[in-house]
Formats: C-alpha cells, structure tokens, sequence
C-alpha cells in the first residue's frame, strides 16, 4: 500500500498532424546536459533560435515558462521531470498546441539525446508542410547547439 507508480515518460502526439523525432549523441555527462536543459532562463545563450525564457518557480510539473523562438512566443508548461533522464512540457503559440519530451540515455561514456515535438492547431493544419520543415530544423540546430555547449571544456 501507498506505493507510488512511476508513470511512463510522456510522449509527442503521434496522431498530430506535424512531429518530429531527432536524435545526436553528446560526449559529456547527462548531469551536465541536464543541467543546460533545465536552465531555462539560460536556453538564449547558448540556443540561438531562442531570443528570451523565463521559467515561472522551479523546475517541477506545473511550472511554467514563457520564450520566444524563432520570433514566436510560446507559453509552456513542465510536464515530466524525471532528473537526468525525461524533460517534457505542453506549450501553446498562436493557433498551436504543442508537446514536447526530451529523453537522456547513457551509453558508455556518451549520453544519445532524443528530443521529439508534435504540433496541433488550426495553424498547423493550414500551414502544416512550412510547419514541418520548420520543427525538424528547429529540433536538429536545437540539438547541435546543446551538443557543442555540453561539449565546451571536454
């Protein structure tokens, strides 16, 4: 009695009508990724498609936090935090709703980084070919850009 269930991680809709699932394997500790993950007031100095974030408390489910990327501002909500493991946050734009997870598995002296986004909306169904180009370029920088910051020093 009283145990507590771990949920599963949450995922992307795989049902929406863009998503997107990038991966790029880090040569750097998950603490260490972690840490510039959850950093969400820091994500404008090393991520250049982010212009502003401004996380609202901690980071726990329920907080939220308010960016901008790629110009567009975003009003999101943690979803899963599960340290050095699961990030995940619904977020919603103009038009938009969003899910988006991150996921960190340790292999060997690496960490293989997995982030996936889908996109809902009346705004994604009208412009949902843009749409898609957009989030697999937005996702790939994303993870390039969190690649060579974690990597700096090594």
């Amino acid at each position: 009695m009283g145990e507590s269930q771990a949920r599963p991680p949450m995922d992307i809709n795989p049902n929406a009508p863009v998503s997107a699932r990038h991966q790029v394997t880090i040569n750097a500790p998950a603490e260490t990724i972690w840490q510039l993950l959850t950093d969400i007031d820091g994500w404008p100095s090393w991520n250049p498609n982010i212009s502003a974030a401004t996380l609202a408390g901690r980071v726990k489910p329920g907080s939220t936090f308010r960016w901008k990327s790629n110009g567009i501002g975003i009003m999101s909500t943690l979803q899963t935090v599960e340290p050095h493991c699961h990030l995940g946050w619904t977020g919603k734009a103009i038009g938009t709703r969003a899910i988006h997870t991150w996921e960190l598995e340790p292999v060997g002296d690496t960490v293989v980084v997995t982030t996936a986004e889908s996109f809902e909306g009346w705004l994604v169904r009208l412009m949902q070919g843009m749409m898609q180009n957009t989030l697999d370029t937005s996702l790939a920088a994303w993870l390039q850009s969190l690649k060579q910051r974690a990597e700096q020093g090594r």
